[in-house]
């Protein structure tokens, strides 16, 4: 079984979500679908470093740019973070071949790149853990039209929050995020090997739906307020689809919760969005994992509990960390509402440090 620790370093204060940079294709910001290679622009830096300088063997620069992911024809621009560190110097790189560890950070309903990556400062553990940060969009517009750049994912099978299912043509994310990783790996940043998914609310159930159907691709994932096993059944959504996720290898899973949460009710509801119970989805990831030990249940702080699954096929451990009281929030993140007893991003990172594919 993996150590778990909280980690004492601070969360910096948010002082802007910011404007995206780009809507989800490249056709928003140039007035073109055309392709023509993996177009990288640079944006900003998250430590006043100058921005263009890559690391070794990776073709994004070190700080925060965007890097064209083609998928049917189409270009979509994503938030890439690379820290301005060596890669020699990085704890977690590969030293041959300079690629670092990514993880996906995926925005929740209504949000973009740039909100999530503000609300949890993964970008921060980054740079002091020598890993890559990638913060896709989804494709769904929350409006038409969408000033603010917000979006939804198409989580396999289920409507979106605002009660519809996805019309016929919609981007397939799976594919997309599929489409991301692979990107990032030929650009020489990622190690296909040490690829992971996090994400709040939306961006957890994707996440989720993502390790459900292509658990060959991500070591561990990271749903915070929003752990799905599968979309819930649509003859009882209080019970998951079985065959909606039938993982062909275990994942690592470490996941958040508060039981006051009322976008995602820890007690489910009846929403075809939504559902079973999170004690549920805990559970049946265990399940699926094989995991034969558990659950182990210890208090962490005086309002957060952590279950810990473990004897799990390929090591695959299961842990949730419930926050008695908790909001729809991220713990340690950015938020008034949220509690600051752990931190789930620097947590996350611990746990995703013990698992490679």
């Amino acid at each position: 079984m993996h150590s778990t620790r909280i980690l004492g370093r601070g969360i910096a204060a948010l002082t802007a979500l910011g404007a995206v940079v780009a809507g989800p294709a490249y056709a928003a910001m140039t007035g073109t679908d055309q392709v023509g290679g993996p177009e990288i622009t640079s944006t900003s830096t998250s430590d006043g470093a100058t921005a263009g300088r890559p690391a070794r063997d990776c073709a994004v620069p070190a700080g925060t740019s965007h890097a064209g992911v083609e998928l049917d024809g189409v270009a979509y621009p994503v938030r890439v973070h690379v820290p301005d560190v060596a890669p020699d110097a990085a704890p977690d790189a590969d030293h041959t071949t300079g690629a670092r560890p990514m993880v996906l950070n995926l925005h929740p309903s209504n949000g973009n790149a740039e909100s999530i990556s503000a609300y949890n400062d993964l970008d921060l553990t980054a740079d002091a853990e020598g890993f890559v940060t990638v913060a896709p969009n989804g494709a769904i517009p929350v409006a038409d039209p969408n000033p603010d750049q917000v979006w939804f994912w198409n989580v396999p099978g289920v409507p979106t929050t605002a009660g519809a299912y996805p019309p016929p043509g919609t981007r397939d994310d799976v594919e997309f995020l599929t489409a991301v990783i692979d990107e990032l790996v030929s650009l020489g940043c990622a190690d296909p090997r040490r690829v992971y998914a996090t994400g709040h609310s939306g961006g957890a159930r994707m996440a989720s739906a993502y390790a459900c159907a292509r658990p060959d691709k991500v070591a561990a994932i990271a749903p915070v307020a929003g752990l799905r096993a599968g979309r819930p059944s649509p003859d009882d959504p209080a019970a998951v689809e079985l065959q909606s996720c039938a993982p062909a290898r275990s994942v690592p899973v470490i996941t958040f919760h508060g039981d006051a949460d009322t976008v995602n009710p820890y007690q489910g509801n009846s929403d075809k969005r939504w559902g079973y119970t999170t004690q549920l989805a805990v559970q049946s990831w265990a399940r699926m994992n094989g995991c034969t030990t558990g659950p182990s249940v210890a208090p962490v702080t005086e309002h957060v509990v952590r279950e810990t699954y473990t004897t799990c096929r390929g090591r695959a451990d299961v842990v949730f960390y419930k926050v008695i009281g908790g909001t729809h929030s991220w713990p340690g993140g950015n938020d008034s509402s949220a509690t600051q007893e752990v931190s789930a991003t620097e947590l996350i990172w611990e746990f995703f440090t013990h698992y490679r594919r």
